[in-house]
């Protein structure tokens, strides 16, 4: 039987760290029902797993900006970050049915999430391709503007021709 992890409590925990979508060693550790130190323990028993497009250890810096969501990492000595090559890589890692449950959740997650990002992409091109012919057409209608104005002036009076019979010598 399988146990459902809610969409929502997996996407979540997903960040978006060095232009990656993420997930941390301890919200991972928590899915898959395992002590942090648990989960590094195999993942460093397997380091040649996890090359560091992969997995990564986070800057302090990247730690406090995180602990302003994640409270409870800003006492953290060291969090790891694992993209979704990474997580793929725990299933081979970490055996239990939890964790091959977690690791199907996950990628659908991931899964759903570039779906989603590749109709935001696809929405903003047609956005900008609209923005475009719009600029074009307000070029055009301006133009369209100016003819009418001066079509609305006023014609220069033609100069009058002087009265009475005059010779030009």
């Amino acid at each position: 039987m399988e146990k459902l992890i809610p969409q929502e409590a997996i996407e979540q925990r997903m960040f978006l760290i060095r232009r990656q979508k993420v997930m941390l060693s301890s919200h991972l550790a928590d899915l898959y029902g395992v002590h942090t130190r648990v989960l590094m323990q195999a993942v460093r028993r397997n380091i040649d797993r996890f090359p560091q497009d992969f997995m990564f250890s986070l800057t302090r810096k990247e730690i406090m900006r995180i602990s302003q969501i994640v409270t409870s990492l800003k006492y953290s000595k060291s969090v790891y970050a694992f993209t979704e090559q990474g997580v793929a890589m725990l299933s081979s890692v970490l055996r239990s049915k939890q964790a091959i449950q977690v690791n199907i959740a996950i990628m659908r997650a991931f899964v759903k999430l570039r779906r989603i990002l590749s109709t935001h992409k696809e929405l903003a091109g047609k956005l900008k391709e609209l923005e475009r012919r719009i600029e074009k057409h307000d070029a055009e209608i301006q133009a369209i503007f100016e003819a009418i104005r001066q079509l609305m002036e006023p014609l220069p009076l033609p100069e009058k021709p002087p009265i009475g019979f005059h010779s030009h010598r």
